[in-house]
């Protein structure tokens, strides 16, 4: 036997102490998450204050995924967030409602191991610990106000995005921020000590499980529910009367205050349809974008007018969206048997998105969650985040629809800029759907609309959209410089992509010169916004937009003239139609079963001048769209500025447009409106007399 020298073992020996006093890690499984598992427990059961607050976990990842939750509170980039991201784990805390945020993040621990992860928020600092030792740490600019979310969720984002594959154990949030030493101690599994015991208000591990469910020690009071990956929250609430949610984008200051403001409740253009009018019962029905009576909140409600008595019924308010940003706003379809279809879509990926149906075919008391799936890498996963949804059911052949993207990955290219890639899926049956298939990432991204066209045995869908430049030598970069006219159809369901004189096209189309191209605005400076597409009797598309000199509110982007653009068999035919005041203007076209070519917009100016919307007008071509006359003044002397008057599918003539209003400079309340063919306008009650279901709409 050897011996070790003295001096040898007296400089090892305090280091191997030290490695050993380290190496504690859990035995077992843990609690295991196998990227469908969840757990959710109420905020009130682990409340912290925002500036002071801690949490911890041991970690062990199986999988590598772009991005996978430990432990949150709300949605990302809400509240706070430990959790692994493109390669770094991060302590994310959000620092004003506007949505801001900052984080600590260090590089991706090993899979197949054990590790202590703690985050720590004294309201100056974030840090972030592993095994004991600080590996980050971040300013935090200045702390929240107020938590928002409602439930503190354990191995994946609110509700089943970013879900965990790996294993949890020695769960911990603190409403203190803990000391290095305390971190070092629950790292060395010293968890008995006294001071870990003060501000414990969540503890979670494998040891403590009932019903399959890990129960909270710090507040048992409180159950922890294993969370249905499919939970979206469904309320199946009635409302009390229609309302619209009223939103801002992007404050400029000065007199016009923002760069697009309003009644919002059927915004944006690239939303379609939000109302549908199905002959079998003789209804339209229709969804919006709906708030509570102080508007501090987005609510997806659903209605239906009857045309046999004239009424509307009382809206259900199917989910609370948790969110002021109208760019969330539903839209729906019908399928053949008559189930409504309501797609709860998402401004980017930092929030949810859902698919729910009616429980029964024509009836709105009722909607389910749909466990909707997407195919990806030949596998099924849960289809949980989805923009800019233009939904189109097909008889005999299913839903349709085109989408934004926001994972750059589609493209197969890591040099791409492309932050909103347009997409496409199909789906039989509203569940299981396609792969997501990118038909455009040119530059920096995208707006798209699109429209369907069927008769006899020719299905034919297209999308026209703009693109967002990258040209930073002229200050010309991103979305508010949106430009060019493109458009592209499929004939076999979005296997092989064509122009409109059917030159094949490889998609996705990346390359802004492409053959896809209609017309070179980019050449003139001028921005476009894409408000319609629909075909005419021949199935040639008619694309309806309108070009501006600027992107800002104020008479800098003046003229914002207002264009059709139709193929008539050989060529493309731009003619205008008229004129307004504000980018965010808006109009629906209709081409009737008569040869009459009809718009209802706001074009012109409104009581809130150069801000978005105005007075609704119904203007006619009896020439395919040549010449164009305005028949009917639809509002007058109104007092806020009404926006988005939208075009339902199969639009009945006493149904014909649906809008909401709203002020273009603050804050304000916001109704709901539909108009028949002939411009007559009416409002939806604000508030509904209790016990009545029906009630008629108020003729303006």
């Amino acid at each position: 036997m050897k011996t070790i020298p003295f001096f040898i073992s007296a400089f090892f020996l305090p280091l191997l102490w030290v490695s050993l006093a380290f190496s504690w890690e859990p035995t077992g499984e843990g609690l295991v998450f196998n990227g469908k598992t969840a757990y959710a427990s109420p905020f009130e059961g682990v409340k912290v204050e925002p500036q002071n607050f801690s949490v911890c976990t041991w970690v062990k990842m199986e999988k590598e995924c772009e991005s996978q939750i430990f432990l949150t509170l709300g949605n990302i980039p809400q509240d706070w967030t430990l959790y692994a991201y493109k390669g770094r784990v991060r302590m994310l805390v959000q620092y004003d409602r506007e949505g801001s945020y900052t984080h600590a993040n260090a590089e991706m621990p090993e899979l197949h191991r054990w590790v202590h992860i703690a985050g720590t928020c004294d309201g100056k600092q974030i840090k972030l610990y592993y095994d004991g030792k600080k590996v980050a740490q971040a300013p935090l600019n200045r702390s929240m106000s107020r938590f928002t979310a409602e439930r503190v969720k354990l191995g994946s984002a609110n509700d089943f995005v970013r879900n965990l594959v790996g294993s949890l154990e020695d769960v911990r949030v603190y409403d203190r921020a803990l000391t290095a030493d305390e971190i070092r101690d629950l790292a060395d599994g010293k968890t008995d000590a006294e001071s870990l015991k003060n501000g414990l208000v969540g503890l979670w591990d494998s040891a403590h499980v009932k019903d399959g469910v890990p129960v909270n020690q710090a507040n048992a009071q409180i159950q922890t529910v294993k969370a249905d990956p499919y939970d979206s929250n469904l309320l199946n609430q009635k409302d009390d009367g229609f309302r619209s949610i009223w939103y801002f984008n992007q404050a400029i200051g000065g007199e016009y205050v923002y760069k697009y403001s309003g009644g919002l409740g059927t915004y944006p253009a690239n939303h379609y349809p939000f109302s549908v009018y199905r002959p079998e019962v003789n209804k339209t029905f229709f969804c919006f974008g709906g708030t509570d009576h102080d508007g501090k909140t987005l609510l997806h409600e659903v209605s239906y007018f009857d045309h046999a008595t004239g009424k509307v019924a009382r809206p259900t308010i199917i989910l609370d969206k948790k969110t002021t940003d109208a760019h969330d706003n539903p839209v729906m379809t019908m399928d053949d048997a008559g189930y409504i279809w309501v797609f709860s879509t998402s401004h980017g990926t930092g929030r949810p998105s859902y698919v729910s149906r009616s429980a029964n075919p024509y009836d709105i008391s009722k909607f389910l969650p749909v466990p909707a799936t997407k195919i990806e890498n030949g596998q099924e996963v849960p289809m949980t985040n989805f923009s800019y949804v233009q939904v189109f059911n097909v008889p005999k052949k299913g839903m349709f629809v085109f989408f934004t993207t926001y994972d750059k990955r589609v493209l197969n290219d890591p040099s791409t800029r492309a932050q909103r890639i347009l997409s496409f899926m199909k789906s039989p049956d509203g569940t299981h759907w396609s792969e997501w298939k990118p038909i455009a990432g040119m530059a920096v991204g995208h707006y798209q609309n699109a429209a369907v066209w069927q008769k006899g045995e020719t299905l034919k869908m297209g999308s026209a959209y703009n693109y967002h430049p990258y040209d930073p030598e002229h200050g010309r970069v991103g979305l508010n410089y949106r430009t060019n006219l493109y458009y592209m159809e499929t004939l076999d369901e979005g296997a092989t992509w064509q122009t409109i004189d059917r030159k094949p096209l490889e998609t996705p189309q990346i390359d802004p010169h492409s053959a896809a191209l209609v017309y070179d605005y980019e050449s003139e400076g001028k921005n476009v916004y894409i408000m319609d597409l629909i075909y005419d009797e021949n199935g040639f598309p008619v694309i309806f937009y309108i070009t501006s000199k600027d992107w800002r509110s104020g008479p800098d982007g003046d003229p914002r003239e207002w264009f059709t653009c139709a193929w008539n068999g050989s060529d493309w035919e731009i003619h205008k139609i008229t004129e307004s005041d504000n980018n965010y203007d808006f109009g629906s076209l209709y081409i009737g079963n008569d040869g009459v070519w009809r718009m209802i917009g706001t074009d012109g100016t409104g009581p809130q001048a150069y801000n978005t919307g105005g007075e609704v007008s119904l203007w006619v071509s009896r020439d395919h769209g040549k010449t164009w006359t305005k028949e009917r003044q639809m509002t007058e002397n109104s007092p806020i500025n009404h926006c988005y008057p939208r075009r339902p599918i199969d639009a009945h003539p006493d149904f014909y447009a649906f809008w909401a209003d709203g002020h273009g400079r603050q804050p304000s309340e916001a109704n709901l409106y539909f108009s028949n063919i002939r411009g007559d306008v009416f409002r939806l009650p604000r508030v509904i007399p209790e016990g009545e279901e029906m009630v008629l709409p108020e003729k303006q």
